[in-house]
């Protein structure tokens, strides 16, 4: 048998090996991604046919993948999102069935953006786009045990009318998605972002130490404690590597859960809207003064079953950013006891989004490499 070396070739078969039991794909389309994949090369684009994933069936229109397609980039496959009808905390919904956690198949990979996380950590696909209106991409990040990250918000088109939702990349790595930025945020022409000026070669080079801000439960959320001790534990590893300097600044937020519902419900004049989010804006800015991050665990919870998770907010950490408009990320920072993800969160000053990707990359080489799930690692032995 003649073993393939084309990128899509790879991700195509992973596809067709993995996704009959992960459900990451509601559609495949290896015809036109291995012939975007030949043009990519034939005029040396950049990305040279990198193979991606696309959020959802709508997600090929979006702009991110427009730009990702012109640099050279070539879509393997629409991820799986929420059913019809499925509460806004839930996972997702591929075309063989329900999304699995690439760890636990018996929990869920998170929402929204479900199959993209379980794309990337299986490397069914390099990178894939996401949304983030209330912890989309870094809550499935943390539960797959990959990087993700939700971009300032209005940095990037988004047909959410609240605001509240922002477009995101997730990969394998804050390295492996160094492509979205360069490309997506980066570049001119007719279809340009109102970007960032990005600086000629990524990543940027920070100083270290990196000056941050820790907060275990941002003064309201309820934290497993098992989870709460795999994040602290690689905090405290980031700051006896010289990677950060923890500030004493009080990290307490006001609780945004009223706020965020009345603002998606279409009242962003609601009184306690406004109220919230005029403090917590004010304390956002005083804690990432100065360059600062805010460290936090990503979701207070363990990914839960396909049942849901019951009373529970697994956005509890992550809606307050959506809200003030800052970019935030979540990358791996261990597991608990029973084999299950947990993510670390940074955050950074609106606009910063370039840096907030050198820190991300900064805490990784600080931080153990993140393993393969199993049952990519059975796929790769198969082959």
């Amino acid at each position: 048998m003649t073993r393939t070396t084309s990128a899509v070739a790879r991700a195509l078969e992973r596809i067709g090996r993995l996704d009959p039991a992960l459900h990451a794909f509601v559609e495949v389309w290896p015809d036109e991604a291995l012939a975007r994949e030949r043009e990519a090369v034939a005029r040396r684009l950049p990305l040279g046919g990198l193979p991606f994933a696309v959020k959802g069936p709508s997600g090929i229109r979006s702009f991110a993948a427009r730009r990702l397609i012109a640099a050279g980039g070539s879509p393997v496959g629409a991820t799986s999102v929420p059913g019809p009808g499925t509460h806004w905390q839930t996972w997702g919904l591929g075309a063989h069935g329900r999304t699995v956690n690439p760890w636990r198949a018996d929990r869920t990979p998170g929402g929204s953006s479900a199959g993209s996380a379980v794309a990337v950590a299986t490397g069914m696909a390099e990178l894939a786009t996401g949304s983030d209106g209330a912890g989309s991409v870094r809550i499935p990040a943390a539960w797959c045990g990959v990087f993700g990250l939700k971009t300032t918000n209005g940095l990037l088109p988004s047909p959410d009318r609240s605001g509240l939702a922002s477009a995101g990349v997730l990969a394998r790595s804050a390295a492996a998605a160094e492509p979205y930025l360069r490309h997506v945020l980066g570049g001119g022409g007719p279809d340009a972002a109102p970007a960032l000026p990005l600086p000629l070669q990524l990543p940027l080079p920070l100083p270290l130490p990196l000056p941050a801000v820790y907060s275990e439960d941002l003064g309201f959320a309820e934290v497993d404690p098992e989870v709460a001790a795999v994040v602290r534990a690689a905090v405290d590893r980031l700051v006896a590597a010289g990677t950060v300097r923890l500030l004493g600044r009080d990290a307490a937020l006001l609780d945004p859960v009223r706020a965020w519902t009345a603002i998606r419900g279409g009242s962003p004049d609601d009184p306690e809207a406004v109220r919230v989010r005029r403090t917590n804006d004010e304390r956002l800015d005083a804690l990432l003064a100065g360059g600062a991050l805010l460290l936090t665990p990503a979701t207070p919870n363990r990914p839960h079953g396909h049942e849901g998770p019951g009373d529970l907010y697994s956005t509890a950490l992550t809606w307050a950013f959506n809200l003030s408009g800052h970019p935030a990320a979540s990358l791996p920072a261990g597991f608990t006891g029973d084999g299950c993800p947990v993510g670390l969160q940074l955050a950074a000053a609106r606009g910063a989004d370039v840096r907030l990707l050198a820190a991300a990359r900064a805490v990784e080489d600080a931080l153990p490499a993140a393993p393969v799930p199993p049952a990519a690692g059975r796929a790769a032995a198969g082959r």
